[in-house]
């Protein structure tokens, strides 16, 4: 075989090569997609539905032509889910509540994270394990502790009753008792340690001392995972039924606007029928008006979350891809 054939043999071979490997590239794109498309479905499917049943009229809810489409497609739902829930006000004053506890929790975390990860103190790993407890000891098991401390909370000898007051609240976050406290300093502490010392090193050699060095080398690189604390405390918050049943009971939370949202409907729905004077019709709400209200109130308490998160995506995105390094 001459030398030009040898070589139009092995182009040919490593063509065919080529073609069979982009082909294999193709069809792996293609099962991905298809995969990651049918994951992405499941976990929106149940919003996407909520969505569509918060603009049905009433007519489409026992409509068995209509699916997923509104046929007669209508804003009420958010205005009266609107008016039962008390929405403007309990947003407001939800966000002040959450987004001060919030502030005072990943602070007093920051703080606690840092100092474990960074210096040596007597039964540290004593004060770990205590902190490890926060995250494995569900806060159900204290609530009888919690109310006769706040009950009767002690204030250089005058008792004060922080339990009709959010300062009971933002006490146990601005000293790292709050809700899912301790895993906020779990994630931070890893991602200290997993920080250079060199960088302290450094800042300490250029006159930095360890408080300065902290607010101005350490906080800025760990930036993204404070990003990511602050939303899993604020969502948590948002929702939590917990606390805001214990401290939280004389002010308006979307929380228990949602909760109390079908009690809500249901006398509405008396109360209207009675007004028209229809007569022949049940006391009791139709089940699936009530699911319905249901959905519209819970999208108005997710509305806030999701432009959050919209707005801090980029950093949350970024500490994700860097834990897998840093920890």
């Amino acid at each position: 075989m001459s030398k030009n054939e040898k070589t139009s043999e092995w182009g040919s071979i490593s063509k065919n090569y080529y073609i069979k490997k982009a082909a294999l590239d193709k069809v792996y794109k293609f099962f991905r997609a298809i995969l990651l498309f049918g994951l992405c479905f499941l976990i929106l499917q149940p919003i996407l539905d909520k969505i569509s049943v918060s603009f049905m009229g009433e007519i489409d809810l026992y409509d068995g032509t209509v699916i997923s489409i509104p046929r007669n497609f209508t804003t009420e739902n958010y205005i009266l889910a609107s008016n039962l829930m008390g929405y403007w006000p309990s947003l407001f004053q939800t966000l002040f509540i959450v987004l001060t506890s919030a502030v005072l929790q990943i602070s007093a975390c920051t703080l606690a994270g840092y100092g474990f990860a960074r210096f040596k103190f007597p039964l540290k790993n004593l004060w770990f394990a205590c902190v490890m407890l926060i995250i494995i000891v569900p806060p159900h098991t204290i609530m009888s502790s919690l109310y006769l401390n706040f009950r009767f909370f002690n204030i250089l000898g005058f008792k004060v009753n922080l339990l009709s007051s959010y300062m009971g609240l933002f006490l146990l976050s601005a000293t790292g008792m709050g809700l899912k406290s301790g895993l906020y300093i779990f994630m931070l502490r890893q991602y200290f340690r997993g920080m250079p010392k060199e960088l302290e090193e450094a800042a300490w050699v250029d006159g930095c001392g360890k408080f300065k060095t902290f607010i101005r080398i350490m906080l800025p690189d760990a930036a993204p995972m404070l990003t990511s604390c602050f939303l899993f405390s604020f969502v948590w918050q948002w929702t939590d039924s917990f606390y805001t049943t214990l401290f939280l009971n004389n002010y308006r939370m979307l929380s228990k606007g949602l909760g109390g949202l079908a009690d809500r409907f249901a006398q509405w729905w008396a109360a209207a029928n009675v007004s028209a004077g229809t007569s022949g019709v049940s006391a009791f709400a139709p089940v699936a008006q009530t699911q319905m209200m249901i959905a519209t109130g819970m999208l108005m308490c997710l509305l806030p979350l999701i432009l959050l998160y919209l707005v801090a995506q980029r950093a949350f995105v970024e500490s994700l891809s860097q834990t897998g390094i840093k920890m």
